[in-house]
């Protein structure tokens, strides 16, 4: 997690000063090869070209800081309809909507979660499934996606 938190703090400065939102950062880990994925917005909405800029720029200054050791592949990204979640103020925004969240660890046995974002109470998210409420520290999710009504 600090990894992505050491991203984030590097890497926000330099999209927002592109004039673009700073959605979030993903970092998987995969084997020899890694993925590192930055999520953008734009009020007026993402284009092919800001992608492109954004990771012209990002890709410059990763080689210069070098935070990640190893072989990735970059990846500048709209975080499009079934956009992630990772802020409390992101969940903020999106209570009323359906959302999945998926947990770090099982809770009642299962770790995947579909359901109403009813509300979020200081770091805790409210989830409404069925009739039944649930409440997640957001710590303790792994990955929580808007899905889009249509």
């Amino acid at each position: 997690m600090a990894r992505k938190d050491d991203l984030y703090q590097l890497l926000k400065p330099v999209v927002e000063g592109m004039g673009c939102d700073f959605w979030g950062v993903d970092f998987i880990a995969q084997g020899k090869r890694s993925l590192l994925r930055i999520y953008i917005d734009k009020e007026s909405g993402v284009l092919v070209d800001d992608c492109e800029k954004v990771s012209r720029q990002i890709s410059a200054i990763l080689d210069v800081e070098d935070p990640i050791k190893g072989e990735y592949t970059l990846e500048v990204s709209s975080p499009g309809w079934d956009r992630p979640l990772f802020s409390i103020e992101q969940y903020k925004a999106y209570i009323g909507s359906v959302i999945e969240v998926r947990l770090q660890a099982p809770f009642n046995g299962r770790r995947k979660f579909k359901g109403l974002l009813a509300a979020v109470e200081n770091d805790e998210i409210v989830l409404q499934v069925d009739a039944e409420e649930f409440i997640f520290p957001v710590e303790t999710i792994d990955k929580a996606n808007v899905v889009p009504q249509y």
